[in-house]
């Protein structure tokens, strides 16, 4: 093994060395930062990652993508065994790796190994995959020389939407037992589920609900993705694809950030009145619906809507089955307080807040037999535990006690299942789990919307010197420090109607990102400037003021 550390660490020197001396930290989004700077890094994390996989005896996966951010940037995150986020040691390890020295190298990996692995003689497997962006294709070159050069073993699956990596890695370490380890076991698994769904609602007729879709792919991997995905489903929906890549940048001014933020229509999109929409983002893991009314207006349908969607049909579902099974549903801070309400006092679910990040949600979201979680910003996904698998499954089999009712409730429960992506937020999961719900409910955009009508809310972002001057406590909803500007928002707070206002640190840039909610538009934007203001000059704020 000392002599791969040698190996890897000379590779490292000549092939791919460390050429500016930025510090760079894995948050929970991996590494992301300009692609220019991120040779060496990506180099090292395949490296870290043939001693994950030593480490776990298993298969790991590596993304490269950046997600949401602009096209220049890039990006890189390890995906564990079971196809969650690396346990927070890893991403100590990771920053370790990332920021060494060249000649640093070799007793960095050394202090890993000897804390992680017990026997190096393991033969470590890694699989990994890419997005769209240009520098993706020289950045996996990176990914596996560090690889090869470690002595790992891999797997390139090329172009992948960030879920389907995920996917890949449980599909792998179970033996298939999650479904066939490949792309095209991704669609199978999805669309059979889908299609069985679709049949048990047959011959039921829709007024409200229509199989027209206008979906706004980001200019990413979530294109050619869900082209694949709709060739495996005959004509159940029909989806007309915008921003697909042959024009346009990746995520400018179109995709799940902009739409939800700007809350407005992707350039150049044109849409009637009442059609649904979605938009997916550039690694194709967060999808936003939407649609435009009557008059004319943009109404969104975002992570929250989805989540009290999802979480109502399911809750009938379990009810239907006669099964005991816990359901939960896990947000942030930045849900909007109209769903919190809706989710409590009307579907009578319970509610746990955590603090802005997937690992947070997914973790919570294993406390309960079904839990589902999504962000605002339209990632999320729904787990099972094993023991409520379990439980499902023996309700179906031949000797259960239940009756035709119940066997139905909990056979149409099984098939939902495999619609969908436990791994991680999915958007082409999560889209035919929403499509398959409005069409049993028979519900057009406009049914949905109004089953709670969200408060106006608005999210802006302060440049400051230095993020990590804030800090906060409460699942993000409460300020520790700077001192006094906890107090001076909810000072400002108290003088709107239906107010709420929290700021928190970006996990990838030097910004404090501010979140407010109020009684109407107006106000919610007042609020949002006031705040935003009083972050600017007590957390060292920079450039123009918001």
């Amino acid at each position: 093994m000392e002599a791969l550390l040698e190996r890897a660490a000379a590779t490292g020197l000549e092939k791919h060395p460390r050429k500016q001396n930025i510090q760079i930290k894995y948050g929970t989004a991996g590494f992301r930062t300009i692609a220019d700077q991120l040779d060496h890094v990506i180099y090292r994390m395949g490296l870290l990652a043939v001693i994950a996989s030593k480490s776990r005896k298993a298969t790991i996966g590596v993304m490269i993508t950046a997600s949401h951010n602009p096209e220049e940037d890039n990006g890189v995150k390890l995906v564990d065994c079971r196809g969650e986020m690396m346990p927070a040691i890893w991403e100590k390890y990771a920053t370790q790796l990332a920021n060494a020295g060249d000649d640093e190298i070799v007793g960095v990996l050394r202090n890993i190994l000897s804390a992680e692995v017990k026997n190096p003689d393991v033969t470590a497997k890694v699989i990994y995959g890419k997005d769209t962006r240009p520098s993706s294709i020289p950045l996996a070159q990176s990914l596996q020389d560090g690889i090869v050069a470690l002595g790992g073993e891999y797997h390139d699956f090329g172009l992948l939407s960030t879920p389907q990596l995920h996917y890949l890695v449980v599909c792998t370490n179970t033996n298939g037992a999650y479904g066939q380890p490949t792309e095209e076991g991704y669609y199978n698994k999805l669309s059979l589920a889908f299609q069985a769904l679709s049949k048990q609602q047959e011959p039921t007729p829709c007024k409200n609900y229509s199989r027209k879709l206008y979906v706004d792919a980001a200019n990413g991997v979530g294109a050619p993705k869900l082209r694949s995905l709709l060739s495996h489903l005959s004509d159940l929906l029909d989806v007309q694809v915008f921003n697909d890549g042959s024009e346009g940048r990746l995520n400018y001014q179109c995709g799940a950030d902009y739409v939800k933020v700007q809350q407005k229509l992707p350039v150049d999109m044109k849409v009637e009145a009442g059609i649904r929409c979605a938009s997916f983002d550039g690694d194709a893991d967060r999808i936003v619906y939407y649609y435009i009314d009557q008059d004319g207006k943009f109404n969104l349908l975002d992570g929250d809507k989805i989540a009290t969607l999802v979480a109502g049909y399911l809750q009938e579902l379990v009810a239907r089955s006669g099964i005991n099974l816990k359901l939960g549903l896990v947000q942030t801070a930045y849900a909007n307080g109209s769903s919190t309400e809706y989710i409590t006092d009307t579907l009578k679910v319970p509610v746990a807040c955590v603090p802005t990040g997937v690992k947070h949600l997914h973790h919570k979201a294993q406390d309960f037999d079904i839990g589902v979680y999504f962000e605002a910003n339209g990632h999320g996904t729904v787990l099972f535990s094993d023991d409520a698998l379990k439980r499902i499954a023996d309700s179906a089999g031949e000797n259960s006690s239940l009756t035709s009712d119940q066997k139905q409730g909990v056979k149409h429960l099984s098939t939902v299942i495999d619609v969908i992506n436990q791994t991680v937020g999915d958007a082409l999961s999560d889209m035919l789990l929403v499509e398959i719900i409005l069409r049993t409910r028979d519900w057009s955009p406009s049914d949905w919307n109004k089953q709670y009508i969200d408060l106006p809310n608005r999210q802006l972002k302060v440049k400051v010197k230095d993020r990590n001057v804030i800090s906060t406590t409460d699942a993000e909803r409460k300020v520790v420090t700077p001192d006094g500007l906890q107090a001076a928002i909810d000072t400002i707070v108290t003088g709107y109607k239906k107010g709420r206002s929290f700021v928190r640190p970006s996990g990838t840039e030097d910004v404090v990102r501010v979140y407010a909610e109020a009684d109407t538009q107006v106000n919610v934007d007042k609020l949002a400037k006031e705040v935003g203001n009083k972050v600017y000059d007590l957390a060292g704020g920079i450039g123009d003021r918001p």
